[in-house]
């Protein structure tokens, strides 16, 4: 049997490990940020629906879309109508009664 005994208190190693965790960390947020406005596309991606499901969203008079530039999703309103238009929460707290 090989016995490998590593000295986890060397700094060498430490700062190695610190520097691939901040490095895989950044990746992560990389790649799970959204943009400030989303595209069609982008939303069906986003939400995992079909173009028809997004043209009856796009066309619902309460959903947060901006027409002047093109068909682009605030996100942050995005944000703001998935929770208003959560039903299990709606109907499982008092949340929206406490914020609103």
């Amino acid at each position: 049997m090989i016995q490998v005994n590593l000295d986890f208190a060397d700094e060498k190693f430490r700062e190695v490990l610190r520097q691939e965790i901040e490095k895989a960390m950044g990746e992560v947020v990389r790649k799970n940020q959204l943009p400030p406005m989303l595209t069609r596309k982008e939303l069906m991606e986003f939400l995992r629906i079909s173009q028809t499901k997004a043209s009856e969203l796009l066309n619902r008079p309460d959903f947060p879309v901006f027409r002047e530039a093109g068909v682009l999703i605030p996100t942050h309103r995005l944000m703001e109508w998935i929770d208003r238009n959560t039903r299990w929460l709606e109907s499982n707290s008092n949340y929206f009664g406490k914020v609103i």
